[in-house]
């Protein structure tokens, strides 16, 4: 049984514990609010933008001399899978899982023959080495960003796009956490090189066809397309970003919350033993004191 002071140092402690946890709590919470708006923000944009793309792809045929980013390289063999996750831990289980969905993926690839990399983009995300230690293609260094930015989503974007035109790969997933509400985060995973006319064409389809048939592009489709394509990859990264940001927050403001009540529940079991080891000390000091008085 433990002593009484290893017990009171023990509460103490977990006090302590309960104190950082509650203000961290309370940190995210304050900026879950701004990393939601923004990721809210974003959104509205990115699928006009996949929209666009779609109604553009759809009106031109897929050849040769299209845009690389459109016909991909004729082939599907090489699978890059890029799994953006955050720098810190202590947000449940948050970065867990996109590892898991693009280990998941991978595993399917893998089973159809299928030969997979991973571009990593976020500390936590380097947990894939353990389990792939040679299929590394990439390690993008986020540390830097404290919020969300275009500019990194774009050199990002540009260094992909720099592999696949130099034939490191064929397809491009992006995996990261759609944010749903502060205790919903979804992982979702994204085609983003070579774009998928056909998902995105039903969505461009059903906003307007009427309008859609109206709409003439100048100079031509393909010249916009060479244009946008590269823009809609970053944008799509850029909202990946914000959606991990408010995704990140909203985990960890629900795993301090739990942390914190689980640091309540030991405070009070911890009493508890407390005072039932101090009233059994007392009790058997008492004991001994009546014995010694009835032996003189």
């Amino acid at each position: 049984m433990a002593s009484l002071k290893a017990l009171k140092i023990r509460i103490g402690s977990v006090k302590s514990t309960q104190k950082i946890t509650k203000a961290m709590k309370m940190v995210a919470a304050a900026k879950l609010r701004r990393a939601q708006e923004a990721a809210e923000a974003g959104r509205p944009y990115a699928e006009r933008l996949e929209g666009v793309m779609a109604s553009l792809a759809s009106k031109v045929t897929v050849s040769e001399s299209s845009p690389k980013l459109l016909a991909g390289t004729g082939k599907d063999q090489v699978q890059m899978l890029v799994v953006v996750t955050s720098e810190r831990g202590l947000a449940g289980a948050f970065n867990t899982n996109i590892v898991r969905a693009a280990r998941k993926k991978a595993e399917e690839l893998e089973a159809a023959g299928k030969t997979v990399r991973f571009y990593v983009a976020g500390k936590k995300g380097r947990v894939i080495r353990r389990f792939y230690p040679d299929q590394i293609a990439g390690d993008f260094d986020i540390s830097t960003m404290k919020v969300a930015s275009f500019d990194q989503a774009r050199a990002m974007a540009d260094d992909l796009i720099r592999r696949f035109e130099a034939g490191e790969f064929d397809v491009v997933h992006l995996f990261y956490a759609k944010f749903v509400s502060a205790l919903v985060q979804e992982p979702t995973a994204r085609q983003i090189i070579p774009v998928k006319v056909e998902a995105s064409a039903s969505h461009a389809s059903t906003s307007s066809t009427s309008a859609a048939a109206a709409v003439e592009y100048e100079p031509d489709e393909e010249s916009i397309l060479a244009d946008l394509l590269p823009r809609n990859i970053a944008i799509q990264i850029f909202r990946a970003l914000l959606e991990n940001a408010a995704s990140e927050q909203g985990s960890r403001m629900n795993a301090m919350e739990n942390a914190t009540k689980n640091a309540g529940d030991m405070i009070n079991r911890l009493s508890i033993q407390y005072n039932r080891t101090r009233q059994a000390a007392i009790t058997t000091e008492l004991v001994e004191i009546i014995s010694g008085a009835e032996a003189l």
